[in-house]
């Protein structure tokens, strides 16, 4: 029945686009009766406690839960997207207009699938919905080939963050065998920190912190109704919304407190400071959208996630009003270059309107926005005075910009000239969401936001007087020299160093010299391929050719020949053997033949018949035997 929150919308986004609706007051009547019907089942299901769960398969379950906080953010989701797209219905270009508004309730499905979420699955779902229909959004205008050009930064640069998320899903299911967030409490060790911090990862590239800040000015592509939309309650808060919901089990991990206050403090006064400079209405507001958020993650690493969540719904109703506010001064000068505006008088609705979003980004009482601003400053006085001091200095150039803004973009000034001026839509729109600004100032009653921690089971940090001084002073002083500068110096920012410093400080040139290096860096290591390993691949086998050529001509020529020369060799003593033998064999019995046959010719000699000549052989042979036997003693 949860999921119901997420289908609903989505649906009726896909039908509008896949109908190709073209009647304004059609499209505009589909999509709030949508997003109407939906904030009333967001509502249904948070006091109702509904719950969703579809099995996919033994280990893979999506489920759905409401927690007091996610709630709140469910309700708040459909609750700003209706006014913003009354306003996109009634004021962007024909040409597509059905599918925009199609995928912008499409974006918002994605959004409550992420909020309802209760395991890291059903989140990575959500997770990638948003980033997908975030860059259609910003592609919108495709025409132009700028613009798919930014849709894919802002998509490459949320999708490396996602890295993260993907990361700390894969370390709690090894660790737990569950994808369930309750899972997170039973890990520690290694595999909490992975959780940890690749959730803070994920949620600083998407809430545009330092230094993934740059792709929220490359997200000013798209229609202001997107920018609206996506800074205020969808895409880029997501990470923050992520954050303050699994900060009571992520705050476990060493030094992750820390690390999300460094990274949101960072964040706040370079986003500050990079706001004061720019001369862009739109980047301007983004600008301040990454310092706000990171003012969110200041209270969620000093351990008060409820001051972040109360912070982000504030931020929300005025940023939103702020980005329509500037949509309209854009269409009215033809350009979002604030030096070109000043239509206090020309368009004066709209100027008042836009001075209580300014008011509550500057953070003056008694707007709520004041009042959550200073209850970030008191959550991190409760770590560090040096902290409370730095977020109370964020909220001074939050004043500087603020001031800034709202004169140079509705400045009076009897000679501007408006080229188009709105409907009767977008004032409505821009109207509610003022409302919902001033609405807010309840806050300041602790009758009020006292039961409110209550009912969302979070802590307050008691404010200090010291923190509230300091804070409305430098607040005062904010708009003053906001307003000073507006008039001084109109066109700061558009040349020279503040030109250089207002595109995020030269983070841009940084990624764009790394990228280069690393582009150089790949095509040296392809040219060493090719010209090195590919080369010496193709050397190896030749060269091995070349010996083997080279050991089978030793073989004929050492091999084959010994053996050729061994043969003849022993064929050659063959023949000589068989030579000798014959001789030798048939020489023995002959010559033994004849020394016989002369033998015995001379003993035939000896046999004279005379008696005397016996008798002297036989004397010669007495003498003869006894001289040898003399001779041998």
């Amino acid at each position: 029945m949860l999921f119901s929150l997420a289908v609903l919308p989505a649906l009726a986004g896909l039908a509008l686009w896949a109908l190709g609706v073209r009647s304004r007051r059609v499209l505009g009547t589909v999509a709030v009766a949508t997003l109407a019907l939906t904030l009333v089942l967001a509502v249904l299901a948070s006091a109702g406690g509904w719950t969703g769960r579809l099995i996919w398969s033994e280990p893979l379950v999506l489920t759905a839960a409401l927690t007091p906080l996610s709630a709140a953010v469910a309700i708040l989701v459909p609750a700003i997207a209706l006014p913003v797209l009354l306003y996109a219905s009634a004021h962007e270009e024909p040409p597509g207009l059905a599918r925009l508004i199609g995928i912008l309730l499409a974006f918002t499905g994605g959004m409550e699938l992420l909020v309802i979420a209760a395991d890291f699955l059903t989140l990575l779902i959500g997770w990638e919905l948003v980033g997908a229909a975030s860059w259609a959004l910003i592609s919108h205008r495709w025409r132009d080939p700028d613009n798919p050009r930014a849709g894919l930064t802002a998509f490459v640069t949320t999708r490396l963050g996602d890295i993260g998320l993907i990361l700390a899903a894969v370390a709690a299911f090894a660790a737990t065998g569950s994808f369930a967030f309750g899972a997170i409490s039973a890990l520690e060790g290694s595999a909490l920190a992975l959780v940890a911090y690749g959730v803070l990862f994920s949620a600083a590239a998407k809430s545009g912190q330092v230094p993934f800040a740059p792709w929220l000015f490359r997200a000013m592509a798209g229609p202001t109704s997107v920018s609206a939309l996506l800074h205020a309650a969808t895409m880029v808060a997501a990470g923050a919304y992520i954050l303050i919901r699994l900060e009571a089990d992520l705050a476990a991990a060493p030094g992750w407190g820390a690390t999300t206050i460094g990274i949101g403090l960072g964040t706040a006064l370079a986003g500050g400071l990079v706001a004061v400079l720019q001369p862009h209405a739109k980047k301007l507001l983004a600008a301040s959208t990454s310092a706000h958020y990171g003012l969110m993650f200041v209270a969620v690493g000093a351990g008060y996630p409820g001051v972040a969540l109360f912070h982000l719904v504030a931020h929300a109703a005025f940023k939103a009003l702020l980005f329509l506010s500037a949509g309209i001064a854009g269409d009215a000068a033809g350009s979002y270059d604030l030096s070109r505006m000043r239509f206090g008088r020309a368009l004066p609705v709209t100027g008042a309107l836009t001075a209580v979003g300014a008011l509550a980004l500057a953070g003056l009482p008694p707007l709520g926005a004041a009042w959550t601003k200073d209850a970030v400053a008191a959550a991190a006085g409760h770590q560090s005075v040096w902290l409370a001091i730095g977020v109370i200095l964020a909220g001074g150039l939050s004043a500087i910009y603020a001031a800034r803004f709202q004169v140079l973009a509705f400045g009076r000034d009897p000679h501007a000239t408006a080229k188009s001026r709105p409907g009767t839509a977008e004032p409505v729109a821009a109207a509610i969401l003022a409302a919902t600004t001033l609405l807010l100032s309840a806050l300041w009653l602790p009758s009020v936001h006292q039961p409110l921690a209550e009912l969302l089971g979070v802590a307050i940090a008691p404010t200090k007087a010291w923190e509230l001084v300091l804070a409305v002073l430098t607040v005062v002083a904010g708009l003053a020299a906001g307003a000073l500068l507006a008039r001084r110096v109109p066109l700061l920012g558009t040349e020279g160093h503040s030109a250089s410093a207002a595109d995020w400080l030269g983070l841009p040139r940084v990624f764009a010299f790394c990228a280069a290096a690393t582009g150089r860096t790949a095509d040296a290591l392809s040219a060493l391929d090719r010209r090195g390993i590919d080369r010496a691949v193709h050397l190896v086998p030749a060269g091995l050719k070349r010996f083997a050529g080279s050991l089978a001509a030793a073989d004929r020529r050492a091999v084959d020949g010994g053996v050729e020369f061994v043969a003849s060799a022993t064929d050659a003593l063959a023949r000589l053997a068989r030579a000798f033998g014959e001789r030798l064999t048939d020489g023995i019995p002959e010559g033994s033949a004849r020394l016989a046959a002369v033998s015995g010719a001379g003993a035939r000699r000896l046999q004279t018949g005379l008696a005397h000549h016996y008798y002297t052989i036989l004397a010669a042979g007495s003498v003869l035997v006894i001289a040898t036997l003399f001779v041998s003693f």
